[in-house]
């Protein structure tokens, strides 16, 4: 569920140069948040690889939860030594934006109205590890608007081709007033099928103005 998109949750003012938090010297990446229930600390585990270990005293620490996807800009403070020389670091969070994330839902008659079919813009894609990742432009006012990847019912069978997938969009009635944007992403692990690796998709949406979008990709695994 997506709505008028904000800025970045901050956390250090751009003149805050004294203390370690430049933003000459920053970071920008999307991950995911790794959060015991009992903890107040967290690490983020970003898309390239690297682990991130926010310092103790961060102000995100009870902003963000388990598995949440965050798009973060960060400070790099020093290395974490461990036995594997992995890219963990020690970092401060300048800013941080939490991104929709959410699985592939099965479309059925009884969700198709909840679901919508209005238009959207689609500025980029990418696929990184398990994630179909949506840079997203649509027109918007003051409302909720929703959000998501589904596909028909039924096992996956890839020796039919691509599997179809819908990026549908619900205005919730919102009306067309400021152009919007949100990054948007979704999990294709139930995408896998046993004694395959990898499954071929194709996404498509519709557009303004009668320019729909389509794009063929491959979920490797």
């Amino acid at each position: 569920m997506i709505g008028i998109m904000s800025g970045f949750l901050t956390g250090c003012e751009l003149g805050d140069v004294d203390d370690g938090c430049s933003l000459n010297n920053a970071w920008v990446g999307f991950g995911i948040v790794s959060k015991e229930a009992a903890s107040e600390s967290f690490t983020i585990n970003m898309d390239d690889g690297e682990v991130l270990y926010p310092s103790a005293n961060s102000e995100f620490r009870n902003e963000v939860e388990n598995n949440e996807r965050v798009l973060v800009n960060f400070t790099i403070s020093g290395n974490k030594e461990n036995p594997d020389h992995n890219e963990y670091y020690y970092v401060q969070i300048n800013s941080l934006r939490k991104i929709l994330y959410k699985g592939i839902l099965n479309i059925t008659p009884a969700k198709e109205d909840s679901i919508g079919n209005d238009p959207i813009h689609v500025e980029d894609k990418w696929v990184k590890n398990n994630i179909l990742n949506f840079e997203l432009s649509y027109w918007g006012g003051n409302k909720i608007h929703y959000i998501n990847l589904v596909k028909q019912p039924g096992v996956i069978n890839t020796d039919n081709g691509a599997v179809i997938l819908e990026l549908r969009h619900n205005t919730n009635g919102d009306d067309e007033q400021i152009p919007l944007s949100a990054f948007v992403s979704f999990d294709l692990s139930t995408l896998k099928v046993a004694g395959k690796t990898s499954t071929p998709f194709k996404v498509i949406a519709k557009g303004f103005n009668g320019k729909d979008f389509e794009y063929t990709g491959e979920y490797k695994y």
